[in-house]
């Protein structure tokens, strides 16, 4: 499976006993996910809009919010009804609902303390790229390799300290009735290119 960061915005909230994120994954932006080498060319990708239509919009696959990649830290999941994600032109838009039980697990808390303190910082989706041919172009200009994910099946979507796209933003908001507010707020991506 790949992996995908950006920093698209999240927001946190806290409503009725229930933690809720709210954050996008934004397409059409470009990043370097490795600088060239002497031996190995600069790496960058683009996602094109809407490239995870096919498992948000069809739900045919039980897709999990994870802290980090990590399948054995749940957050959220379309089969629980605690994840909403709707695919747009512009970003895939998510929100985990964490239901008590699950913030209150170490890993939750840990990963929400990140999140208010600005630490981690970024919404990173878990993928593979469809099997259709026209689901990715590879182009290579001089010492850049430059990869547009155009169709790609969405596994997960993980919160994360580093993502690979630094455009992404996390800015964390308590909408809690004392008024206090909290400041704002992975495997390697490489493994799976094809040349």
């Amino acid at each position: 499976m790949l992996w995908g960061s950006h920093l698209g915005g999240l927001e946190l909230r806290s409503e009725g006993g229930e933690t809720r994120l709210l954050g996008r994954f934004p397409y059409g932006r470009e990043t370097v996910l490795r600088e060239a080498r002497s031996s190995a060319p600069e790496l960058r990708e683009v996602f094109a809009p809407r490239a995870f239509r096919l498992r948000v919009e069809h739900r045919n696959r039980n897709i999990m919010a994870l802290a980090g990649h990590d399948f054995a830290k749940p957050l959220a999941s379309l089969a629980t009804h605690t994840l909403d994600m709707e695919d747009t032109e512009d970003a895939l838009l998510v929100e985990i609902r964490i239901k008590p039980e699950i913030a209150a697990a170490s890993y939750c808390r840990d990963i929400l303390a990140g999140v208010r303190a600005g630490l981690t910082v970024g919404l990173s989706p878990g993928f593979r790229v469809a099997s259709d041919p026209a689901a990715e172009v590879i182009q290579r200009q001089g010492n850049v390799v430059r990869r547009e994910v155009r169709t790609a099946l969405l596994e997960e979507i993980s919160i994360v300290t580093r993502p690979a796209y630094p455009q992404a933003q996390i800015e964390a908001r308590c909408w809690s009735a004392d008024g206090t507010m909290p400041r704002p707020t992975a495997p390697h991506h490489l493994k799976r290119w094809r040349l």
